[in-house]
C-alpha cells in the first residue's frame, strides 16, 4: 500500500449532504490535518431535504473548530462540465465518490436516476481522474468510491469474500455498482489510476436515510401503521453502524493501492476492493424487536406498545436478497480495521437522534 498524507491537501467528497457523506465530512473535520474539504450535492428529493439540509448544518458548526476548511458546492456529478471545472480550480489529492442514487425498490420505479447519476456521473469523476495527470501535474494520489453489498445477489458462499463471483445481480442498483466497479477497474489499468472500491453492507444510525428499514419502521410505528416485513422475516442483514463505515473510509483513503509492475513486467492496475460491514448478521425480527425496545426507551414509542400487532409478513420482494453478511479479512489485513458496533448500541443512539429531530 501507498501511504497518503491528507494534511493541506485538497480533497473532494462527492454525496457530501449525503448519509455516509456527511458523516464522513464530520470525521474528517474532527482530524488535525488542514485539509481543503470540498463537498458536491445535488440536494434532491429521493428523501426529505431538510435530514440533508441538517447534515449540512452540522458540517458547517464543525467547521468553526476545526484546523481545516469546507466549501460545499450544490450541483450534480452527472455535470460534465462542472466537474471539470472544479478539477481545473482544484489541485484534488484525494477523491472520495459517493454521491449515488440509491435503494434497490426504487430503482424499478425510477431506472434512470441510476444511470445518469452511478453510471454517466461515475465516468465523468474518473475521466476528471484521468486527466488531473494532464501535462505532468501530480494529479489524484487516491479515488476511493461507494459499491454495495447489493452486488453479491443471491450467492450462496456465506460469508461474501471480495473476491466472490459478482456477475448475477438482481437488481438494477446492484448492476450499477458492479458497473462502476468495472470501469474503475479499467481506469485503473490504463491510467494507473490508483482506486479503492467500498461494498457497503446496511449502513444504519443518527440522520440516516428514511427509506432505509430502521428509519422508515420507525416513521410508521410512531403513526400507528403496520410495517412490513418481507420473506416473511426470514431475512438476515450484516448491520454497520455509520462511525464504523466512516473510520473504514478514512483509513482506506490514507493508504492507495501502490503502482508495480507484474511479473511480466507490465503494470498491475493499482486497484483494491474491500468489504466494510460488522460481520455479525441480524434476523430481521430480531432487529425489529430490538430497534422497538430502543424506541420505547427513547420514550419515541410508549412503553406498552405492542409491536407483535404492527407486524405485517409479506413474501420476499424483486430486487432483494435473504442474506447479506460481509467478510472483511482484506479490510483487516491491509487496514487493521474491523467494524465492532453492536446493533443495540447503534439503534439506541438512533433512537435518541430521532426523539431530538422530531421532538
Amino acid at each position: 500500500m501507498q501511504k497518503i498524507e491528507l494534511k493541506d491537501k485538497y480533497i473532494l467528497v462527492t454525496g457530501a449532504a449525503g448519509f455516509i457523506g456527511a458523516s464522513l465530512v464530520l470525521r474528517m473535520l474532527g482530524e488535525d490535518d488542514n485539509m481543503h474539504i470540498i463537498g458536491i450535492d445535488n440536494m434532491n428529493d429521493y428523501y426529505d431535504v431538510k435530514i440533508k439540509e441538517y447534515r449540512l448544518g452540522l458540517i458547517e458548526e464543525a467547521v468553526k473548530a476545526s484546523s481545516s476548511d469546507f466549501n460545499f458546492i450544490k450541483g450534480s456529478i452527472a455535470d460534465r462540465d462542472m466537474i471539470n471545472e472544479l478539477f481545473k480550480k482544484y489541485p484534488f489529492a484525494v477523491v472520495v465518490n459517493l454521491a449515488a442514487q440509491a435503494g434497490v425498490r426504487y430503482s424499478l420505479i425510477n431506472p434512470d436516476a441510476y444511470i445518469e447519476t452511478n453510471i454517466t456521473g461515475f465516468y465523468n469523476i474518473l475521466e476528471a481522474c484521468r486527466h488531473s495527470y494532464d501535462n505532468g501535474a501530480p494529479g489524484v494520489e487516491h479515488l476511493v468510491y461507494a459499491s454495495s453489498s447489493s452486488i453479491y445477489g443471491s450467492s450462496p458462499d456465506i460469508p461474501y469474500k471480495v473476491e466472490a463471483k459478482t456477475d448475477e445481480p438482481v437488481s438494477l442498483y446492484a448492476a450499477t455498482k458492479k458497473a462502476d466497479e468495472l470501469i474503475a477497474h479499467s481506469y485503473s489499468k490504463l491510467y494507473s489510476i490508483p482506486s479503492t472500491g467500498l461494498r457497503f453492507f446496511t449502513v444504519y444510525g443518527p440522520a440516516g436515510r428514511p427509506d432505509m428499514a430502521y428509519f422508515g419502521f420507525t416513521d410508521t410505528l410512531v403513526k400507528g401503521g403496520k410495517i412490513k416485513i418481507f420473506n416473511n422475516g426470514n431475512c438476515l442483514r450484516d448491520f454497520t453502524y455509520v462511525d464504523d463505515v466512516t473510520e473504514g473510509v478514512l483509513r482506506v483513503m490514507k493508504a492507495a493501492p501502490e503502482k508495480k509492475n507484474g511479473e511480466d513486467g507490465l503494470p498491475v492496475p493499482p486497484y483494491a476492493l474491500y468489504n466494510i460491514g460488522n460481520s455479525s448478521p441480524v434476523g430481521l425480527m430480531d432487529f425489529v424487536h430490538i430497534l422497538s425496545e430502543e424506541l420505547k426507551t427513547a420514550g419515541v414509542l410508549t412503553e406498552d406498545f405492542d409491536i407483535n400487532a404492527h407486524e405485517e409478513l409479506l413474501p420476499m420482494q424483486p430486487g432483494d436478497v435473504a442474506v447479506t453478511y460481509a467478510d472483511t479479512s482484506a479490510l483487516e489485513r491491509d487496514h487493521g480495521y474491523k467494524p465492532s458496533t453492536d446493533l443495540r448500541t447503534g439503534l439506541r443512539r438512533f433512537a435518541s437522534w430521532y426523539r431530538e429531530f422530531y421532538g
